[in-house]
């Protein structure tokens, strides 16, 4: 019975250790700063796909006009921009209660073009060609410095930083070890990047 009792305390304290070490690594940007899709507002000039369960020829796949509107079959302009897809998607899906039997309705993000999405990572300092360019789900710090055409011979790489603005208006600065990420494959500071990050390149002191 002790020897079970002791089992059972082991794998307790695993199963805690794991947990704690599941958490983001200290000085890592934290991961929450990525707005989930489902959250987005949809802007002009976004496409979307309006899908229609069991009826395809309700489908339309269009972008958001200047109005902020969409035109959707039988029951017209539907008002998009402002609001999240899931939103939309309700909406349109009770209008369609007229037409339609139960209609179920997904509303999908194809393209985000809107102003409210292009919000630019910037890299600069010591890169080929400092770059402001549109955020995308998923860029990490190394996507942004290959779209800078890399670093010159002159980058102290392992002393670039990562500066993320926070909720408070201040603003957050993680070390990136970039060279360790370049040449020898240690990607535990290629951080998932954020819209308005800055990715700063210094330069090597002689």
């Amino acid at each position: 019975m002790r020897a079970f009792r002791l089992i059972a305390v082991l794998l307790t304290f695993c199963l805690l250790a794991a947990c704690a070490s599941s958490g983001p690594r200290p000085g890592e940007p934290p991961a929450t700063a990525h707005a989930p899709v489902d959250d987005y507002l949809i802007g002009v000039d976004d496409e979307v796909q309006v899908s229609v369960w069991r009826n395809p020829d309700l489908g339309i796949t269009v972008p958001v006009r200047p109005d902020g509107k969409i035109s959707v079959p039988l029951i017209g302009d539907v008002t998009a921009g402002g609001r999240t897809p899931n939103d939309v998607a309700k909406d349109i899906q009770e209008k369609l209660g007229a037409y339609v039997r139960d209609p179920q309705v997904a509303v999908i993000l194809t393209q985000l073009r809107s102003h409210e999405y292009l919000s630019r990572v910037r890299v600069t300092g010591a890169v080929r060609q400092p770059v402001s360019i549109p955020y995308r789900q998923g860029m990490t710090v190394l996507d942004a410095v290959l779209a800078a055409g890399g670093v010159t011979e002159f980058a102290a790489s392992d002393r670039s930083d990562l500066f993320r603005k926070n909720p408070d208006e201040t603003t957050s600065t993680y070390p990136v070890r970039l060279d360790r990420i370049l040449n020898r494959g240690d990607l535990s500071t290629n951080y998932k990047v954020a819209p308005g990050d800055v990715i700063t390149v210094p330069e090597r002191t002689f």
